[in-house]
């Protein structure tokens, strides 16, 4: 299942709708740089991949705008230790661990 992630600026929110309820990355933006606040999936849609799915399709919509993230969100985190290949997007102000 792919998920459509959506951007609502105005609400300043990536979000996608399953089942008819909201999963939702919650950021704050700062110029180019999108700041993952928060990661929220309704208890009806855990287990079935969307705040995984949710991650991806936001990480690729910033990665598209050409901006950067900063994963202040513990589940963004995790995301991007299972997936290295998104940590290029990571914003340089962030502080770089050198992990292998």
């Amino acid at each position: 299942m792919s998920l459509q992630v959506q951007n609502d600026e105005k609400e300043r929110k990536f979000y996608a709708v399953v089942d008819g309820r909201e999963a939702v990355i919650s950021y704050a933006k700062s110029g180019d740089a999108y700041n993952l606040l928060h990661t929220f999936v309704p208890e009806e849609l855990r287990g079935r991949h969307v705040g995984e799915d949710l991650v991806r399709g936001t990480l690729d919509q910033i990665k598209a705008q050409g901006a950067t993230f900063l994963p202040t969100c513990p589940f963004v985190q995790a995301f991007l230790k299972r997936h290295p290949e998104y940590q290029a997007g990571v914003a340089s102000s962030s502080t770089s661990s050198t992990q292998k």
